[in-house]
């Protein structure tokens, strides 16, 4: 994508396997617009920043015209069939690293199957949440829990490329055994197999645990703000970590990666906000990309051309030259990912 090397997605869910009609196309993007039930009267979810998106640029990868009416784009999606439409969608989107979050199954596709319909590579990113939530669903014991967790943990950490948490506060220190054994012992004895993790004490040992394996974390909040303290507590440990917050959040996020030296980014869809907060080599991309795999499209150049607005103003201004400009982008577009994820010795797949 304008030259500029293959980018590294650093957190998505993975693409739908079947064809879509155009009520479960549009309640995807509907997901991915921030719309909640039917569009208004007249109107479609296509009439909409992602939407608008879509019709920019994925009916020329699909061999029709930008723009052109989205019943005929979807007639052209399922007489290509699903998983064609997906390879020439995936292999245009400039991406060739996949993060892929994983966690309870389902019908998206895996990280195999990602990396093999876009022509590039796909790690898996482990939550830690789900992996104690399986284990709770057939162990017996307050025991049995914490040892398999702390097993499972250790060999996810032989794979993974990341751990992920979607933690929202931890405090700056890891809860004492005791502490973990009453909570394990309160959460198991009142749940339903199924349940969610939502327990404080065992959220922060999850944490934890993660942190002294060394493997990168994600942590997934609505606002960093109520992570500051256990930013602060893991310095120096040797785990990087990553905040992927939601808007408005990601300058506060730029902000607290800036203070850290082990803390990164997620530069969001606006990277301008996050741009002025934090030293370049702190800020990651991402599409955040569920279901459709044209949200990978869009996400992808929809923060290419951000990106490159906002550089291609600075060397207009003097601010810094051309080529300065170029490896800007390059570094948060991939550069840093490669850095963080221990990605840098990857090559993509030929596709």
């Amino acid at each position: 994508m304008d030259g500029l090397p293959p980018l590294v997605d650093q957190y998505s869910h993975g693409a739908l396997h079947g064809d879509l009609g155009l009520g479960a196309f549009e309640a995807h993007l509907a997901a991915a617009s921030g719309g909640h039930g039917p569009a208004p009267a007249g109107t479609t979810f296509f009439d909409s920043w992602t939407g608008l998106g879509v019709r920019r640029w994925c009916p020329p990868l699909l061999g029709l015209e930008a723009h052109c009416p989205p019943a005929r784009y979807l007639a052209r999606r399922r007489e290509l069939g699903a998983y064609r439409a997906s390879r020439l969608l995936l292999r245009g989107t400039g991406i060739g690293t996949f993060l892929l979050d994983t966690g309870a199954p389902s019908e998206l596709t895996s990280a195999g199957e990602l990396a093999a319909a876009a022509g590039g590579r796909a790690h898996e990113v482990v939550r830690l949440e789900p992996l104690a939530e399986q284990i709770a669903d057939t162990s017996g014991s307050v025991d049995s829990f914490i040892g398999y967790t702390a097993e499972a943990v250790y060999a996810a950490a032989q794979e993974a490329t990341a751990f992920a948490s979607g933690a929202p506060f931890c405090e700056g220190r890891a809860p004492e055994a005791g502490e973990v054994r009453r909570a394990a012992d309160r959460w198991l004895g009142g749940r339903r197999p199924g349940e969610r993790l939502a327990d404080p004490a065992l959220l922060r040992h999850l944490l934890w645990s993660a942190v002294a394996t060394g493997v990168p974390v994600q942590l997934h909040c609505a606002d960093p703000r109520p992570l500051a303290g256990f930013l602060r507590a893991t310095t120096g440990i040797g785990t990087d970590l990553v905040l992927l917050t939601g808007s408005p959040h990601h300058r506060r996020a730029a902000q607290l990666a800036a203070v850290h030296p082990h803390v990164y980014a997620d530069a969001g869809p606006c990277p301008e906000e996050a741009l002025a907060q934090a030293p370049f080599g702190k800020l990651l991309f991402s599409t955040g990309a569920r279901a459709l795999p044209e949200l990978y499209v869009t996400g992808a150049r929809f923060f290419v051309r951000a990106v490159g607005r906002v550089v291609g103003e600075w060397a207009e201004e003097g601010l810094c030259t051309a080529a300065d400009a170029r490896r800007i982008t390059e570094m948060i577009t991939s550069g840093t990912a490669r850095r963080v994820y221990r990605l840098a010795a990857e090559a993509p797949a030929a596709g």
